[in-house]
């Protein structure tokens, strides 16, 4: 079968948001090959150093690719679509690069399969690892966590900036017996996180249905995220029940609009924790915050990106 593959040159920080849009312009998969990956990997592993030089890599930003058969009739309109979303991406404060559109014809569907020997076991945080749910990698040390995840063809590795500013929030944080919100949860894999780190109950909401049961195969996979419930949802909208902790990690102008729900469901000292905020938008945030009578626990940095632990309490 002949597909055409279409891909985005772009940044790091614009990756998920061009995955998103290929996912909603119903690409039959999504690959993503990101300089920062390989950065990670060749941290993680430095004794692997001398094979890195055998892997194909890019050097700088990010591509992303994503997949149509061959007898999608309106290729042109998805292009047309696709470079008009991603130019709309400028709005939301992010750099996307030189956002170039190119295609290729792909002869066979190789492609499914081929892009696994890239995804590696990586350590996220201090006592987290991500590994591919095919890779049979054990923990080397004795308060080592393992995720597994199945990016199947529209995959994230847990290494994006934004991610790993909730991870490690979430260590710096939880200490046990907690109930958490998880909100667009994607892969599912904050979740998981936090029952590795403690959680007692443990609710995941996104308001894509694909990610959705990407999060739910994502915990089929994982034996102590069996009890985590999942559930398509617009943000925290027709949510009662108070939790100690909710973690976002989505685009600020959508972090905005969640901020008042969470000061409603979050108990008392419960923690509040963001991702996905560009630098420049990190004042919006903090000041709809104090808005919020929330209290600025911490700011966290990783590059560009920043993340916001904060608390439902205000200085004594």
């Amino acid at each position: 079968m002949k597909w055409t593959e279409v891909n985005v040159k772009t940044t790091n920080e614009a990756v998920e948001a061009v995955s998103s849009i290929f996912d909603g312009l119903n690409a039959v998969g999504v690959k993503i090959e990101n300089a920062l990956d390989f950065e990670n990997y060749r941290a993680s592993n430095p004794a692997e150093l001398m094979e890195l030089k055998d892997i194909p890599h890019i050097t700088e930003g990010a591509i992303v690719s994503a997949y149509y058969p061959d007898d999608t009739t309106n290729i042109d309109v998805i292009l047309s679509q696709l470079r008009t979303k991603v130019n709309a991406l400028v709005d939301f404060g992010l750099d996307i690069g030189e956002a170039s559109i190119t295609t290729v014809e792909v002869q066979d569907d190789n492609w499914a399969t081929a892009w696994k020997k890239y995804y590696h076991p990586v350590r996220i945080t201090r006592y987290l690892t991500v590994k591919p749910s095919w890779s049979d990698y054990q923990a080397s040390f004795s308060d080592e966590k393992v995720i597994s995840l199945d990016p199947g063809m529209a995959f994230g590795t847990g290494t994006h900036p934004t991610t790993r500013l909730c991870l490690q929030a979430l260590e710096m944080t939880m200490r046990g017996g907690e109930t958490l919100y998880d909100v667009g949860t994607g892969s599912g894999v904050l979740s998981i996180a936090a029952k590795h780190l403690g959680a007692s109950d443990v609710e995941a909401f996104d308001v894509d249905d694909i990610a959705v049961a990407a999060a739910q195969e994502n915990f089929d996979l994982n034996p102590i995220a069996k009890d985590i419930k999942v559930s398509a949802n617009d943000l925290l909208k027709g949510i009662n029940r108070p939790v100690d902790t909710i973690v976002a990690n989505i685009l600020s102008d959508i972090l905005v609009p969640l901020i008042p729900q969470a000061k409603q469901l979050l108990n008392s000292n419960g923690y509040f924790i963001l991702s996905g905020i560009i630098d420049d938008k990190l004042e919006l945030v903090i000041d709809t915050l104090i808005a919020n009578d929330f209290k600025i626990e911490e700011v966290l940095h990783y590059g560009e990106w920043r993340g916001v632990i904060a608390t439902n309490r205000k200085d004594d």
